[in-house]
């Protein structure tokens, strides 16, 4: 669910028309709707809670939406902070995540981000090779700090929606395999720099098919009972996150209540805290991205180009993984549909959002918006082709604040200067 619809023939987020917003603070433009992220992190906890989770630790990932406000907004529901870099780590801090809600992940943690994750006191470091268990210990001595650390595990499980993020088989670069998990489970034990609290496991994004989860979630259960009886203390299994979200072509993923189901079945009765990393299934829905309709180029083969003023910079999904998103004209014009090639000003054949769209009529000046854009959208845009960063606008209820605004020419030329010799 989301708190976008048509009223009186208009497109609003929540009590607020989108093109008010496109209005004040110009197109492309990030809305978010608070609504629909509260109800979806809501939503998820009282699944996992419904069915035997007790004090479920939900750590948003930071990397589907970074904006300080959004992370704010789930914050101030309880929700914690899954990290990648000191960059998100400080991000989740000023949003007011509470440290010992914050998981730091990611297979390059360099020395200063240990550092700096450590003194921040963050709940855990996901370690994912062995060169890096040794890292943190090095630097934890150093400090004069004990790090809580949990084993990420590579279940070998092929899952997710592309495979660039699908991030559980063999051959990706993430975590550690089960023939060397318990291994370095106790070697964690007897180093003076660390404390294992836990294992981890995270096998990619987008997953609309809960099998290769339990798969996975199957296997790790079998890795923390054997853990235990080997004597080795286990408090947290972070079950990562990924699952998906309808993006309107596509079936119906399955319901948060049918994940917390199939959690109860898998990993049930272990006596071990549980942390979960969800990212998309939180923001995805929450937000739009608004688009101006600068020309239509009909060539007379019959292409119809809908050439509009956002790009591949501001929305990178289609480019990068063939992703699709709903297109819906903000002030809807009646007509037949017909069908359109949605391109941006990128000069790149890439910068095209999709083809042979079939659209109601539009014309120069018109508005639209891509649905689902709250997750991997604004996270990852871009100054590409010199085009300004693109803006991001927060909703509640009938009002709405501008949360990153669009930067000047002069902000982006700024940033760089003349080498001394020039």
């Amino acid at each position: 669910m989301n708190h976008f619809e048509l009223r009186g023939g208009e497109l609003f987020c929540e009590d607020v028309p989108l093109a008010r917003i496109a209005q004040a603070v110009g197109t492309p433009v990030y809305v978010y709707s608070s609504a629909t992220l509260e109800r979806h992190y809501t939503v998820l906890r009282d699944a996992l809670v419904a069915h035997g989770v007790k004090d479920p630790l939900i750590a948003f990932a930071v990397k589907a939406n970074s904006n300080v406000a959004v992370l704010r907004t789930l914050a101030r529901l309880g929700a914690g902070a899954d990290v990648v870099s000191e960059g998100e780590v400080r991000r989740a801090l000023a949003a007011g995540v509470p440290p010992e809600r914050i998981v730091f992940s990611g297979v390059g943690k360099t020395e200063a981000e240990v550092a700096f994750a450590l003194q921040a006191g963050v709940a855990e470091i996901n370690v994912e090779s062995e060169p890096e268990l040794d890292l943190v210990d090095r630097v934890a001595q150093r400090l004069g700090v004990r790090a809580q650390i949990a084993i990420r595990v590579n279940p070998d499980v092929q899952a997710g929606g592309h495979e660039k993020i699908s991030t559980g088989k063999s051959e990706n670069k993430f975590g550690v395999s089960f023939s060397e998990a318990e291994r370095l489970y106790a070697k964690a034990s007897n180093l003076a720099g660390v404390r294992p609290v836990g294992v981890a496991c995270h096998i990619g994004s987008q997953i609309t098919d809960l099998a290769p989860m339990a798969e996975a979630f199957a296997k790790m259960r079998g890795l923390v009972e054997r853990l235990q009886r080997e004597g080795l203390r286990v408090e947290r299994l972070d079950l990562g996150g990924g699952l998906g979200v309808p993006y309107f072509n596509q079936p119906e993923p399955p319901s948060p209540d049918d994940y917390a189901a199939m959690i109860a079945e898998t990993v049930g009765g272990l006596d071990v805290g549980l942390a979960f990393e969800p990212g998309r299934m939180i923001a995805a829905n929450a937000g739009v991205l608004i688009a101006g309709v600068t020309h239509v180029h009909e060539r007379p083969e019959g292409r119809r180009f809908l050439v509009l003023d956002a790009a591949m910079n501001d929305l990178i999904r289609p480019a990068m993984y063939d992703a699709y998103h709903d297109i819906r004209a903000v002030r809807p014009r009646e007509g037949e549909a017909r069908p359109y090639d949605v391109v941006g000003p990128v000069c790149e054949t890439g910068d095209t959002f999709t083809r042979d769209r079939a659209l109601p009529p539009l014309e120069p000046g018109d508005l639209v918006a891509f649905m689902t854009a709250g997750a991997y959208g604004a996270a990852m845009a871009s100054e590409y082709n010199s085009r300004l960063l693109v803006p991001e606008v927060l909703v509640k209820g009938a009002e709405f604040a501008v949360v990153r605004p669009r930067p000047t020419y002069d902000d982006m030329l700024a940033r760089e200067r003349p080498a001394p010799w020039l």
